[in-house]
């Protein structure tokens, strides 16, 4: 199956520019990106809550970029270029995840929560969605329950 926007040319740039005027048209109040080898990042605010999408990237120097599709070795310029191509199918897939909640919220069909739980970030930097995920994976090995946020609901010096 292919995948959306394996052939795009539209700049990682331009997709990074595009997400931000989504997020503006939505109400965003801030807005960063972050760049490193193997992934990218862009925050911003909505609705008072910090939102972090992590997007892994391509390493440059990966084997699925040295041969082409009839076995042939890509030169570097080659290689180069179909990393490239790779990396502005991410960045367009993002923009259109991210423009689909946002329209989904806007439209009434998912509350704000519901579409951005995952990427929602907590106080110590953490997503939620960083937190709860070894959380799930103990609850299903050991058949029990954590308590999603430590301290509600029990007796203390608190309460």
């Amino acid at each position: 199956m292919p995948r959306y926007a394996e052939k795009t040319e539209v700049s990682c740039e331009k997709s990074q520019a595009e997400i931000r005027a989504t997020i503006g048209r939505y109400g965003a109040t801030r807005y960063a990106t972050l760049d490193e080898p193997g992934r990218a990042a862009i925050m911003f605010e909505v609705q008072n809550r910090r939102i972090r999408f992590t997007l892994p990237l391509p390493d440059v120097a990966d084997s699925q970029f040295d041969y082409d599709g009839r076995g042939s070795r890509r030169n570097i310029d080659a290689r180069h270029r179909v990393w490239e191509q790779a990396c502005r199918q991410r960045w367009r897939a993002l923009a259109l995840a991210i423009k689909a909640k946002l329209e989904a919220v806007e439209t009434g069909i998912a509350t704000f929560e519901e579409e951005f739980l995952n990427y929602i970030v907590l106080p110590d930097g953490v997503t939620v969605g960083e937190f709860i995920r070894p959380q799930i994976e103990t609850a299903y090995a050991s058949g029990t329950m954590p308590k999603m946020l430590p301290g509600i609901g029990e007796k203390g010096p608190a309460n």
